[in-house]
């Protein structure tokens, strides 16, 4: 019970760094990104690529993978997305769900329809057993729960306590006035745009060895994502990271006790929620 409980904090903090980006560009930029998965793709195949040919450091193609991600999506912004903030929501759905379709084609072209595999360091392959073998923790497990618990602390404080985050709140709440008063607009957006594409390559990185990576990422796990955001809602950082930790608890120990159902307790446990509570479960008022 304590090990699906650990694999289940693991995957649920994992499911954190994969959809923050999209709850920010919902949230904050009233934006919908259906390819938000496909930085997260990026950045796993940045991880293989740079391990497998260049030899580069497991930690260090860490780093790559937030690097590229960002950048490409500062340029995606600056050229593609930045066009479609004032249109309805319905063209942004179709434009993004486009560029997913865009993104599988080519990566199955130009690395294959195989699954990649991350060769992980040594340190990272053991296990440790406690109380008796009662819980068992997975090194790698123990690593994403770190990384992912640091990420968490500093975008909190990020979007909180710097002036940043102020401008960036002050851009969402009313971007005319916020232009008035001297601040950047489009310079604040399109460095959450790159952040949010970084954090997703950050996190298809970590989550190549748990999910899997090949070309239909983004289509498999998009519905994760959008789970993660619903569920939370976009209030807050805070809401989205107990969001995800409920579902992956409720997803691992749901496979582990029910594998032949697979899927169906997390989408049933979507459902009730969003009937008690439509606007998320962690937004104030939201209940009916």
């Amino acid at each position: 019970m304590l090990t699906i409980l650990f694999d289940g904090i693991a995957y649920g903090m994992l499911l954190f760094i994969l959809a923050i980006g999209l709850s920010v560009t919902m949230g904050l930029m009233n934006f919908i990104n259906l390819a938000h998965g496909a930085f997260a793709m990026l950045g796993g195949y940045v991880t293989v690529v740079a391990m497998r040919s260049h030899d580069v450091p497991f930690v260090a193609a860490l780093g790559l993978a937030f690097v590229v991600p960002a950048v490409v999506g500062a340029v995606l912004e600056r050229t593609l997305y930045r066009p479609m903030y004032g249109r309805p929501h319905l063209d942004q759905v179709l434009f993004t769900i486009g560029l997913v379709f865009m993104a599988v084609a080519a990566t199955d072209y130009f690395m294959g329809a195989q699954q990649q595999i991350v060769q992980l360091p040594d340190w990272l392959r053991g296990r440790t057993e406690l109380f008796d073998g009662a819980l068992g923790m997975g090194h790698y497990r123990l690593f994403i729960i770190a990384v992912c618990a640091l990420l968490t602390v500093a975008l909190q404080l990020a979007l909180t306590r710097t002036r940043f985050g102020s401008r960036l709140r002050a851009s969402v709440d009313d971007a005319r006035v916020a232009g008035g008063l001297g601040i950047n607009v489009n310079q604040i957006f399109a460095i959450t745009f790159a952040v949010g594409s970084g954090l997703a390559g950050i996190g298809g990185a970590l989550g190549a060895e748990v999910l899997g990576l090949e070309p239909t990422f983004p289509l498999k796990f998009m519905v994760y994502f959008l789970i993660v955001v619903a569920v939370g809602g976009t209030s807050s950082i805070a809401a989205q990271f107990g969001a995800a930790l409920l579902l992956g608890i409720a997803d691992v120990a749901g496979k582990y006790y029910i594998p032949k159902l697979g899927a169906f307790v997390v989408y049933s446990l979507m459902i009730a929620i969003l009937v008690w509570r439509p606007q998320g479960l962690f937004t104030r008022g939201a209940a009916r």
